[in-house]
């Protein structure tokens, strides 16, 4: 749209407050913006030169202008949140969120269940959360339920189900986990006092759930039962180790929300506190494309909105680095000059901070997307922290492969300046060893490599990496040897599991840091053999390339084999069962034929 067609109907558009639409010539919306003035936002991007190309862009883009007017700036503000989070144009700011976050739910029904879901049905139960810890989650519903006697049956506990007895308690409540509701131990009252008891603990709020606990145990100490009390106390002591671990801010900061933003280019992150009862009970960063590059004020004010509404604040004070417009009734924004909340602005800024870090390095290990520099600098740590001759530009890494036990198969991957070069991946079907040998696999496979390379007269990698530990690493070693090529490749072993590192020679390994670039990296090739070997081993099964080992033996069906290999899990097990327990398993007459054959498979084995 250019300034003479805007100018025709510029007239159009009023003096109000609202929220406009930017459509494309394909129809496509591509901006919503919020305005105390409508005219004038709008007109302000026709009317004057903007700095930024993305902006000129859009503005060359319009072909259609929509708006809608509304009664104030708050109502404005939430509309046009609402609208970018259902259409997402591409020129408003995107938050890169898209996880579902856990809630614990408390059913709306009688007697109420509590548990962890990630859907919210719109039923009338009522969910606390959502977290961003999951494991926080499971701890507090393991804990809920070892602790606070709720029932976990999906009995329908109406009244007259139960005044008819039409159910029996289970071995919950014999286990002390459940009052019985469903046979009318319980009283809705009492069983409702649990519940009260859970929302405190899930709202930071323990210290009336620990009180209660000090009370009951003091009363069951003077009744003798010492046993009971003991039980009490353990949990005392847990709530409160429980809150000792979680962030206390301050008695005089009870409900606020804390937000920071730390921008890059068009790039922002927005890290987010949830604090009740003077305790951080939530903490949240979000990574935001800015791609109209607008001021921080305004991406936070949007974030904010979006974020709050995500995880369902209800705090009336939000506490802000710098001033901004957030336009909704009822809320304070405070920006801290020092005490208690300062301290909590400077957490947040640090969290914010540690997360844009965290996103740079696994940007730089982004195989498709990292820029030369970030690469040569991870392949610069590692080539430090390895002590190698030179830079490992070129990096192959090995891993052997088998199915219950029987068909070895072999993956390699390839890495070129950090990237995978698919071109290079190499299969290999295992050709000179008999059975499953780790060590022999691997020094075929690796001789295989190295032999062509040569006979090629291509390049050598810098670096190899033997997935695996001293022995396949000992094995492909020999391959090298055999070779002539010792020396000219570093080569190590990467301990299964463990992460350590291994050097041909050494006893001890290494291991590097933990954060460390070069480990991520090294982290990143291995998981992608085992991807890459996986997805061999898989295609092969599916066309049926192999015959399991079991067929071959005349008078044993499908289903003796589907029974031996479900019971004992591999064919290599399988022969070294007694007639006993073959026999145990399927059979005397079958365990006859299977022991023959295995035997006779051993005679001819070279000695």
């Amino acid at each position: 749209m250019t300034q003479q067609e805007f100018q025709q109907i510029a007239t159009s558009i009023p003096h109000q407050p609202g929220i406009y639409k930017y459509f494309d010539a394909e129809n496509e919306l591509i901006y919503v913006g919020k305005a105390k003035d409508l005219r004038k936002r709008v007109s302000s991007y026709f009317l004057k030169t903007f700095t930024t190309y993305k902006t000129h862009e859009l503005v060359q883009r319009i072909a259609r202008i929509e708006f809608t007017i509304v009664n104030s700036e708050q109502d404005a503000f939430f509309l046009e949140n609402s609208l970018i989070k259902e259409y997402q144009p591409r020129y408003n700011i995107n938050l890169k969120d898209d996880k579902s976050y856990p809630f614990i739910v408390i059913k709306k029904e009688p007697f109420p269940r509590v548990f962890l879901t990630r859907k919210e049905i719109l039923d009338g139960s009522e969910y606390l959360g959502p977290f961003t810890s999951v494991a926080r989650v499971r701890e507090l519903i393991q804990f809920i339920r070892t602790n606070i006697p709720l029932r976990t049956c999906k009995l329908n506990l109406t009244e007259s189900n139960i005044n008819k007895k039409k159910f029996k308690v289970c071995l919950e409540y014999h286990l002390g986990n459940c009052k019985g509701p469903c046979e009318g131990l319980q009283s809705a009252a009492d069983y409702h006092e649990g519940l009260d008891q859970v929302k405190n603990m899930l709202k930071g709020n323990l210290s009336p759930l620990i009180q209660q606990f000090k009370k009951d145990m003091k009363e069951t100490a003077a009744h003798l039962k010492f046993e009971k009390a003991e039980i009490l106390r353990k949990k005392i002591e847990y709530l409160e180790s429980y809150q000792s671990r979680s962030v206390i801010v301050s008695r005089h900061v009870t409900h606020a929300d804390v937000f920071t933003i730390a921008s890059e280019e068009e790039i922002a992150y927005v890290n987010y506190l949830m604090v009740e009862n003077g305790t951080i009970v939530q903490t949240h960063t979000v990574r935001i494309e800015n791609k109209l590059e607008e001021p921080p004020e305004i991406v936070l004010s949007q974030s904010i909105a979006i974020i709050r509404e995500t995880f369902k604040s209800q705090a009336t004070e939000i506490i802000v680095p710098f001033d901004l417009s957030y336009p909704q009734e009822g809320i304070k924004l405070t920006v801290p000059r020092g005490g208690d909340k300062k301290k909590l602005l400077e957490l947040s800024e640090k969290n914010a901070a540690y997360f844009r870090e965290e996103w740079k390095k696994k940007k730089a290990l982004n195989l498709e997307t990292a820029s030369s520099d970030a690469q040569t600098q991870v392949l610069k740590e590692l080539e430090g922290e390895l002590q190698l001759r030179e830079l490992p530009v070129h990096i192959e890494c090995f891993d052997n492969s088998n199915f219950q036990g029987s068909f070895p198969v072999s993956a390699m991957v390839c890495f070129r300046n950090g990237k995978e070069s698919k071109k290079d991946y190499r299969h290999f079907n295992v050709k000179t060893v008999q059975g499953i040998n780790d060590f022999a696999t691997m020094k075929e496979v690796v001789f295989r490599r190295y032999r062509r390379l040569l006979d090629e007269g291509q390049s050598l990698p810098q670096l190899v990496i033997i997935d695996g530990g001293k022995g396949q690493l000992s094995a492909a070693m020999e391959s090298m040897e055999v070779l002539g090529i010792t020396g000219k490749i570093t080569v190590i072993g990467l301990a299964k599991n463990e992460e350590e590192i291994f050097f041909p020679g050494d006893s001890e390994s290494i291991k590097l840091p933990y954060q460390s670039m070069g480990l991520m990296l090294i982290r990143r090739i291995r998981d992608e053999v085992h991807r890459f070997g996986i997805q061999f081993h898989r295609k092969k099964r599916s066309q049926g390339t192999f015959a399991n080992e079991l067929e071959s033996i005349k008078g044993i069906g499908k289903s003796t084999m589907d029974i031996l290999l479900k019971r004992f899990h591999s064919v290599s097990k399988i022969k070294l069962l007694t007639d006993e327990a073959l026999s145990e398993a399927v059979g005397q007459s079958k365990a006859k034929l299977i022991i023959a054959h295995f035997e006779k498979e051993r005679q001819q084995e070279p000695m």
